[in-house]
């Protein structure tokens, strides 16, 4: 049986883990990986992995990997914004290659004119080439838009959605802790946001957008709201920073679709470290009303890792074009041979 053969493009923190876990699938096969580190470009990836070599180079041509090794997708985890990643997009597209990607601003970027065109020329552009592209992950892709979107089904009628996501951030990765500011005074944390050299959750508004696209309502307004910081009254740490009483622990931020003056949707996001309970809830009001909990809330590292993973059979079969969490069937744990999925 013939294995899907990947490209990891990005093998960052998130890529080396998701890079990890497909060696562990049966019937993946990594064949080539890209990146800009000039630490990581020219060594073997399995040796980046700290494991054996793979005799796949890190290289820091994509259109040479790409073209030379033809796999049937490219795994993209590279940054949150389209701005950022729309080039790379375009040129694993031009390569008639499906890509899955955990670029937040990908997963619905039908939230603003300017994110609406980029999809369309990404969608004219996988088409005309004849592949797929999704954008997808644990936040965006799953928790706050796919799982919502799915848990309205047993209801005759949804007046409002409340979706809250809490994390003890000292249970994340070293890069997440330091994105919220964790350990910072508020002054700095504050600062930092303004200069952008930190920033709060990415994906709100395109959750939002979603959600509301698929149970067909009309916003008139998505509303998201400056990135506050979370200052506990005692103190807190991980094992990478301590957050001293007083200090900056992490980040929260709210946003809202607006119909009528009225928030139907509410986004309510917090991760920071010392947090004492972490969980993810989605309370739909409407008949028969839905009250969902997760606790603890889903890690975010191994959900990233697991939705890009377990989408690769959805992508692969897909007709052309760019496609949204909404748009393909239901994400599934994927024990299963991952070779039988190809066509």
């Amino acid at each position: 049986m013939e294995k899907v053969k990947v490209v990891s493009y990005g093998v960052g923190v998130i890529g080396r883990r998701l890079a990890s876990h497909l060696l562990t699938k049966e019937g993946v096969e990594i064949v080539g990986a890209v990146d800009i580190n000039p630490q990581i470009v020219g060594k073997d990836l399995g040796e980046v992995l700290g494991g054996d070599k793979l005799g796949v180079v890190i290289s820091d041509d994509a259109d040479k990997v790409i073209s030379t090794t033809k796999p049937h997708i490219v795994c993209h985890t590279t940054m949150s914004y389209l701005k950022q990643t729309f080039d790379q997009f375009k040129q694993i597209l031009n390569h008639g290659v499906n890509c899955i990607s955990t670029c937040e601003e990908l997963s619905y970027p039908y939230d603003t004119e300017e994110g609406a065109e980029y999809a369309e020329k990404l969608d004219k552009l996988a088409k005309e080439n004849g592949c797929t592209l999704l954008g997808t992950g644990i936040n965006p892709g799953f928790l706050m838009d796919t799982l919502p979107i799915v848990l309205t089904g047993p209801c005759t009628r949804v007046e409002d959605i409340y979706i809250t996501r809490q994390m003890d951030a000292a249970t994340r990765r070293i890069p997440f802790q330091k994105k919220i500011g964790a350990g910072l005074t508020v002054e700095e944390f504050k600062k930092k946001i303004a200069n952008h050299e930190i920033t709060g959750h990415v994906g709100l508004e395109q959750s939002i957008k979603m959600i509301s696209d698929a149970l067909g309502w009309e916003l008139d307004d998505i509303k998201v709201e400056p990135v506050e910081p979370v200052v506990l009254d005692h103190d807190a740490e991980s094992d990478a920073i301590k957050v001293p009483k007083g200090y900056n622990a992490g980040s929260k931020q709210m946003a809202y679709g607006i119909k009528g003056g009225k928030a139907i949707i509410t986004m309510d996001f917090k991760a920071y470290i010392g947090a004492p309970e972490e969980f993810d809830s989605v309370i739909v009001k409407g008949e028969p009303p839905i009250n969902e909990k997760i606790s603890p809330c889903v890690h975010g590292d191994y959900g990233t890792i697991a939705m890009t993973s377990n989408m690769i059979p959805h992508v692969i079969n897909a007709e052309s074009g760019f496609k949204t969490m909404k748009d393909l069937p239901l994400p599934h744990a994927t024990p299963a041979h991952m070779g039988k999925y190809l066509e």
